[in-house]
């Protein structure tokens, strides 16, 4: 009998008793490729000796001291080494213990900055429909999927949502990705113009879409026409890599991929690599200076924020990655895992869709391919998928709701930066039998004429 309020406590689950590299090992010896690192989180898989070494030496030393009174080494350290490689002047760094504490974070402080500046009509947040920024009632009330909203509906504040960037779905088929990204921030302009310009504070997105809608990448320029739309009605633009970032799509923030700058950008996951909890929202040097000219106040905080060996994981972490150059092998293993699935699931009818960048890919199932219909939400598929996978020793992270929040199904896939070659040839065919066995399909090669 357990005592832990599980978030599923009708499940048995096995219990973790240690980790190896890209494995992680049950209570009865089974081993499981950890092909997802948790929700993208184990980035730099599991015990690995720096990491903990820092750990120890910074629990040694002082493990926490409250950040009203102190400030710490390894706080200060981490802030410079990631305001160093932000994008534009992203130069201050406020360190939480998640991702839901870095949105909330960044609410407030847009919100705060519009205060500061005499602008307090500024109170509302526009995001995407199947976005998901947090579980806390903030994130959740920016976000768009819409089944995790349901139940907490009358604790939630007013928010207001666009089309998400979903090419695969919603582009036209003559629609060029120019097009495509133009028409998404005209109705981004239309719903400022709508809510009225002096009421709106910000505009909150992910970088790439994780977990609701399995891994959507923007088109080539949508994220630029989004930043001009906000530059234009003086909306600050928020981008969220609590999933994507720090790594994960093969640069070490996702927006300087598209060459966009936001005002305010949150990350976690990765940061630490699961090592120890935290996040962190990156601010302007703009809107922290008006702060500091204003109030000289940031009206937040948390216990653990600033969290000394938080600081000192995370710091170890991304020592690790750019030391080891570990995000070129990002893009290299992206690319192989990519087109490994391609390979062996673009013939199966119920695989709709596989999409990507670095090593954060999703698989879109479908019942048929030409309607792109999804499959029976009452069947569970990613349920069944989960368990079968699990079977395997294989860790994956697929979802349901993926079209609106209660039809479609994916697989998220976001293995270590630390992978092989030989590592994700072997995820490529495991994720490929977990799928014929689920929705079993067999197919027989045609022959090529001499």
């Amino acid at each position: 009998m357990t005592h832990v309020f599980h978030r599923h406590p009708k499940q048995s689950l096995p219990t973790a008793v240690a980790g190896e590299g890209i494995t992680l090992i049950d209570q009865n010896g089974k081993r499981y490729i950890d092909a997802s690192g948790g929700a993208a989180v184990s980035c730099l898989g599991h015990s690995h000796p720096e990491v903990i070494a820092a750990i120890h030496q910074q629990i040694d030393a002082v493990a926490y001291a409250h950040t009203s009174f102190f400030t710490n080494e390894p706080a200060e350290q981490l802030a410079q080494f990631l305001a160093q490689r932000a994008p534009g002047d992203l130069d201050y760094v406020y360190f939480v213990s998640g991702g839901s504490e870095a949105i909330e974070a960044a609410l407030k402080l847009a919100r705060q900055y519009f205060v500061e500046k005499q602008q307090p009509s500024r109170r509302l947040f526009i995001a995407r429909r199947q976005s998901y920024h947090g579980n806390t009632l903030g994130a959740l009330a920016i976000g768009g999927n819409a089944w995790r909203r349901a139940p907490f509906l009358p604790l939630l504040t007013e928010a207001h949502h666009v089309s998400p960037c979903y090419p695969y779905r919603d582009q036209g088929a003559d629609e060029s990705d120019h097009a495509y990204a133009t028409r998404l921030a005209d109705e981004l302009e239309q719903k400022i113009l709508q809510l009225g310009p002096e009421n709106v504070a910000a505009f909150v997105a992910e970088t790439v879409v994780g977990a609701t809608a399995g891994v959507l990448v923007p088109v080539p320029g949508y994220l630029q026409a989004i930043r001009r739309v906000c530059d234009q009605y003086g909306v600050l633009l928020i981008l969220d890599e609590v999933m994507c970032g720090m790594g994960r799509t093969g640069h070490l923030f996702a927006c300087a991929e598209d060459e966009v700058t936001p005002d305010i950008l949150t990350i976690a996951k990765g940061l630490g690599a699961g090592y120890q909890p935290i996040g962190a929202m990156l601010a302007s040097r703009r809107i922290y200076q008006t702060l500091v000219d204003g109030s000289g106040f940031f009206q937040h905080g948390h216990t653990y924020m600033g969290h000394a060996t938080a600081c000192a994981a995370a710091l170890a972490v991304q020592q690790v990655i750019e030391r080891d150059q570990l995000l070129h092998n990002v893009r290299v293993r992206g690319q192989q895992l990519r087109q490994g699935l391609h390979q062996t699931l673009s013939a199966h009818p119920n695989v709709g869709d596989i999409r990507g960048r670095g090593l954060m890919v999703g698989i879109e199932l479908v019942a048929d391919k030409q309607s792109k219909a999804p499959l029976d939400h009452h069947a569970k598929t990613h349920a069944q998928l989960r368990r079968v996978a699990m079977d395997k020793g294989l860790l994956m992270y697929p979802m349901g709701g993926t079209v609106d929040g209660v039809h479609g199904d994916h697989i998220l896939l976001a293995p270590p930066f630390i992978c092989t070659a030989q590592d994700i040839d072997h995820i490529v065919e495991l994720v490929s039998a977990t799928i014929f066995e689920v929705l079993p399909f067999t197919h027989q090669p045609v022959a090529l004429s001499a």
